[in-house]
């Protein structure tokens, strides 16, 4: 017990030089009230039933993000607390986005992010949320200044012809009958951010900036990269009536498409599997013994 408890010791002391290097005590501290407060923010973002409240909350929280990233080193500072807030790294950490959703009614969201890069003063990129005003999302390079405004739930780091980009994979509440997955597109040109690349390559070689998969809000559906496969997996759909008057809407038929990455482009796959499912896919998703959410958050 005696070696137990000197080999903790010297753990947590080594813990403190390190962190002594990264931020002075006094910007720790700030650091450890800032997330405190940023935490309660955001969780009234998403859970007040008020939308006064959730517009207060979110107006109060991007000052006081901002003012927490501006001290030196902040970067290395993971708000880990902040458990409604997506918080994604590349697997060079040359930066970080974060990404939040705002409920405004059944038929609104909002979203809001910023791009912190990995310097030691900040660098920020606030992301302003123009998804509204997009005319054809599937081909448009976008500015910060007029992002598609999702939450990323994972963040890909990929080797392209023209150079290193990063799929931005996101979810999109959109309206009360339909929600959105997308597959964006970040790279950086002169340094500056740009959203959308024309990366992934359908039948004829038709070339799309990003991909846009709209379905009903009664199913779940899949839209991720898998490691074993290598393949970007995403349901195949099928069009039919809603059950509640909305009209056409899409609907998983069990059925799933990809995309393969040949020479830095993505390709489009028709067809994955050939199993037939046993039983049509259920309409809403049912509840299971998961402890993450959908950040590989606790």
């Amino acid at each position: 017990m005696f070696f137990l408890a000197m080999f903790l010791c010297g753990l947590s002391q080594s813990y403190a030089q390190d962190g002594a290097t990264v931020f002075s005590e006094e910007n720790h501290a700030y650091l450890k009230e800032m997330e405190d407060t940023l935490a309660l923010l955001a969780y009234a973002v998403i859970n007040d039933s008020l939308p006064e409240h959730r517009f207060g909350a979110c107006r109060e929280m991007i000052p006081k993000l901002v003012n927490a990233l501006k001290v030196k080193n902040s970067f290395q500072y993971p708000f880990e607390r902040l458990q409604s807030v997506s918080i994604q790294y590349p697997q060079d950490s040359s930066f970080r986005i974060f990404t939040w959703q705002l409920y405004v009614d059944k038929d609104d969201y909002r979203y809001y992010g910023a791009i912190q890069m990995n310097s030691p003063e900040l660098k920020l990129y606030p992301l302003i949320d123009r998804s509204f005003k997009i005319e054809d999302e599937e081909h448009a390079a976008l500015t910060p200044e007029e992002w598609y405004g999702s939450v990323y739930y994972r963040l890909m780091e990929v080797e392209g012809p023209q150079g290193k980009y990063y799929l931005l994979f996101g979810f999109d509440g959109y309206s009360f009958f339909r929600k959105r997955k997308l597959i964006d597109v970040l790279s950086f040109q002169d340094g500056q951010p740009v959203f959308g690349a024309p990366v992934f390559v359908y039948e004829g070689n038709q070339l799309k900036h990003r991909v846009v998969r709209e379905y009903s809000a009664e199913v779940s559906t899949r839209c991720n990269y898998d490691d074993l496969l290598e393949l970007i997996i995403f349901d195949h759909f099928i069009e039919q009536n809603g059950p509640y008057g909305e009209g056409p809407v899409n609907y998983p038929d069990g059925s799933y498409e990809a995309f393969r990455l040949e020479g830095g482009l993505w390709w489009h796959v028709d067809k994955v599997f050939d199993q037939i499912s046993d039983e049509a896919p259920r309409p809403a998703p049912i509840l299971d013994n998961r402890t993450k959410d959908i950040f590989g958050k606790q």
